[in-house]
């Protein structure tokens, strides 16, 4: 079977597909991972195929150019379903990240050229992760099954669904969608039709464990999350076990390098933990320690260390609940304190605070009283680390990358178009 899988070049989305892509190489598969040039080193560093397509996309660019009024637009989209999912806000989602976000990221040049790799290489299966709809594009120009390899909750999805509902209410004139459009246009020029597949694919594979996932009645193969951080090297300080409780806090590696800005100041941070009885592993780089004006002497400032090292050396982890952060400490039965403010980050802290796993604040919540509140909770209540070890559990009692490779497998020979072969 060939696979290609594909993403926008993000590193932290690009990471959540390395252990199926091993999996599946490891089972005598063929694969191959297209994405934009930028991406082409870190995608030959995890010692993998890489197929540059098209030009490099410019959404962090335009981010960058229209500053805080996009990005707070971005945070106030309520993918979470909580506000009720009123048709003027659900539609103005799907138009302006269509806009700013989808076309940007799969810009022309890069589902071109996809498309046509796809049709040169004629791959069985393209899975592709949630944003990256290129992938589906080149599935139906060339009769690939294609299924989306999720990262998170199935969110973007269910609010689709429910703008989808509330536009068929609408008279018919009145029933645009900008994705839809895009798509169509997209499509067109491979002489191939829209309908709904492109965008929810033809089934999921799915890491979230159980207790966090969103049912939506799509095919599905579950698959445990396995902690990828790439090129990674053990320091030596890890190596000796701490002698009061340890404490991580990070704000992952996506806020280097994206135009957002971050949820939590360092300063919060570092008055937050002063004086604490713990040792204090700040993953932060130089770029971002300049915003800091000082650095409590029980904070060891790091600017990498593999997660899936050190989070089981540690108590508890502060963090701003992105996927893999949050995933990683999951695996690794820590308990967390998340401040969250956009998009499934919530959703995740949120499911994790029910559950009696960790905290979770909001943005406008945060002081250094309240964070520092907070940690102390999670480092003196037996209760949190509890439920921090039932949801490892239940993350390990998921199938593989390896195990989930059979159902893939049929599911492709299920869904591909027949055609002769030439190989």
């Amino acid at each position: 079977m060939r696979v290609l899988i594909t993403s926008l070049a993000v590193e932290a989305h690009f990471n959540n597909t390395v252990p199926l892509a091993w999996a599946l190489r490891a089972a005598g598969h063929e694969v191959h991972f297209a994405s934009h040039p930028a991406l082409t080193g870190t995608i030959t560093d995890a010692g993998l195929v890489a197929v540059p397509v098209g030009t490099d996309h410019t959404h962090h660019d335009l981010v960058r150019d229209l500053g805080a009024e996009l990005t707070g637009f971005y945070r106030d989209i309520d993918v979470t379903g909580d506000r009720g999912g009123g048709y003027r806000e659900l539609k103005g989602a799907n138009t302006l990240l269509t806009a700013t976000f989808y076309a940007q990221a799969n810009n022309d040049s890069m589902v071109d050229e996809l498309v046509d790799y796809a049709r040169f290489w004629r791959p069985d299966l393209i899975v592709w992760e949630p944003f990256t709809f290129a992938g589906a594009v080149a599935a139906r120009a060339t009769g690939a099954a294609h299924a989306r390899l999720l990262w998170g909750p199935d969110l973007f999805l269910r609010t689709r669904r429910m703008f989808r509902q509330r536009t068929a209410e609408l008279p018919e004139e009145r029933r645009d969608d900008a994705l839809e459009e895009w798509l169509s246009w997209t499509l067109d020029r491979f002489g191939c039709s829209f309908d709904e597949e492109v965008v929810t694919g033809q089934w999921n594979i799915d890491q979230m464990p159980p207790s966090v996932r969103l049912d939506l009645g799509r095919p599905s193969v579950p698959m445990r999350y396995v902690p990828y951080n790439g090129p990674s090297v053990v320091p030596h300080w890890l190596r000796t076990p701490p002698d009061r409780p340890r404490v991580c806090l990070t704000l992952g590696i996506t806020s280097r390098d994206l135009p957002y800005p971050n949820m939590v100041s360092l300063d919060q941070l570092f008055e937050a933990v002063a004086g604490l009885d713990a040792e204090i592993v700040a993953t932060f780089d130089a770029g971002q320690l300049a915003g800091a004006t000082r650095l409590p002497d029980n904070v060891r400032a790091t600017d990498f260390v593999p997660l899936q090292a050190l989070l089981p050396t540690c108590a508890a982890v502060v963090h701003h609940g992105g996927v893999g952060t949050w995933s990683t400490a999951a695996v690794c039965g820590v308990p967390q304190l998340v401040v969250a403010g956009m998009w499934d980050n919530v959703y995740r802290a949120r499911r994790l605070a029910e559950r009696g796993a960790g905290i979770f604040l909001p943005p406008d919540e945060l002081t250094p009283a309240a964070l520092r509140d907070g940690l102390e909770q999670l480092l003196t209540k037996p209760s949190f680390r509890e439920e921090a070890h039932l949801l490892r559990t239940e993350i390990e009692a998921e199938p593989s990358p390896a195990a989930a490779v059979p159902a893939i497998a049929e599911l492709t020979a299920r869904h591909r178009v027949p055609r002769p072969s030439s190989r």
